[in-house]
């Protein structure tokens, strides 16, 4: 029993020492270029009741939630994702504020997923969310500080994927797909089941020009031109403003200066049914999921009595760090620990000096021999 209790649970692990102090490296980088936008720190509780991620939300599927129970017997789950608590807070504390509200948050998240594959059940994650501003300005904002942020780490090699909710449902709309196949639909096309997005129009009996169009989206990666190409085959006025609004975001995009980063995506689909709008991912050399994803919710707030757009995203710390490791990019650690050893007759005198190295920013250890 004593030799099993040394291990943690499948999915979860220590830190300590050198890699340690490379992630607080990393998140004190991150939380300084977040700093440098003009965002507030905000903290939500670890667990919150059920219904903050519930299926109509459009969050995370009960099956991966942690639940448990308090006394009172109300179902309380382990927080999976950030955003619905910070709007939650935000509809609590900022409900009649107009004005936009700046928010970031770091803390860890925690999904019970059976198929880990290398994948940790809690990980660490750092984020933004920009309340009541709707603005294509806002959105831009969002993919700078997110191409700021990678950078001030180290990181160099990576690509913001880009696509927009609205130009897909313009396309079911334009189908006239029921919501319950376009949901469907959405996590086929989100997974990258292709086929069995193919399986499933056809079982829907719509026409073969629009299912041709539907299954068309994956084709729409690439630079600028592929969004004029998806403008072109949409025969719908919101899929052509979305269309629009991204074009425009491009262009805010180059004042940034971080065009390079860019890249676009209309068959990218979350998995997390709030987003309304915008959404992209980041992606880099040495990891195979996305180490930043985000996008624009509308509608989430309503959820909590607050009528209020919303764009945001989140960092996941464990995965940057991985691909640092993975590139070999070398971490700026401060100086380590100064270990200064003393006996009875010289402690004065190491003591002293142990304190000189304090003062001017150092850690200064003092050792018994």
């Amino acid at each position: 029993m004593s030799r099993r209790l040394l291990h943690t649970p499948e999915g979860v692990r220590d830190l300590y020492g050198k890699e340690y102090a490379e992630k607080l490296y990393v998140e004190n980088r991150l939380r300084e270029s977040i700093r440098l936008y003009g965002y507030e720190e905000i903290q939500t509780p670890t667990f919150e009741f059920f219904d903050i991620f519930s299926r109509e939300i459009g969050t995370t599927p009960s099956k991966e939630l942690y639940k448990f129970f308090d006394k009172e017997g109300n179902t309380l789950v382990l927080r999976p994702d950030f955003t619905p608590s910070i709007a939650r807070c935000a509809a609590k504390y900022f409900c009649d504020e107009q004005v936009p509200l700046r928010f970031s948050y770091l803390g860890n998240t925690f999904t019970n997923t059976s198929s880990l594959q290398g994948k940790l059940r809690e990980v660490t994650q750092m984020g933004v969310e920009l309340i009541n501003d709707p603005s294509v300005e806002a959105d831009a904002e969002m993919i700078s500080l997110v191409v700021r942020a990678l950078r001030s780490t180290g990181l160099e090699r990576f690509q913001i994927a880009i696509g927009d909710v609205e130009y897909f449902k313009g396309l079911c709309e334009e189908a006239g797909l029921d919501e319950d196949t376009e949901l469907d639909l959405r996590a086929f096309i989100s997974g990258k089941n292709y086929f069995a997005a193919q399986a499933l129009l056809e079982e829907s009996g719509l026409d073969g020009a629009y299912q041709s169009r539907l299954l068309r989206l994956a084709d729409f990666f690439g630079d600028m031109g592929s969004l004029s190409e998806a403008g072109a085959m949409a025969g719908n006025e919101r899929s052509h403003r979305a269309i629009e609004r991204l074009e425009q975001m491009f262009a805010l995009l180059k004042l940034y200066g971080v065009e390079e980063f860019i890249s676009f995506d209309l068959g990218m689909l979350s998995k997390y049914r709030y987003y309304t709008g915008m959404i992209f991912k980041a992606y880099t050399y040495g990891v195979g999921e996305s180490i930043v994803k985000g996008g624009r919710y509308d509608k989430l707030l309503q959820q909590f009595g607050k009528d209020a757009p919303a764009v945001g995203f989140v960092m996941t710390v464990d995965s940057i760090l991985e691909a640092l490791s993975r590139q070999a990019v070398k971490l700026s650690i401060p100086e380590g620990l100064h270990k200064i050893y003393y006996n009875h007759n010289n402690y004065r005198e190491k003591l002293a000096e142990a304190e000189r190295l304090r003062r001017q920013g150092m850690p200064a250890e003092l050792i018994r021999q």
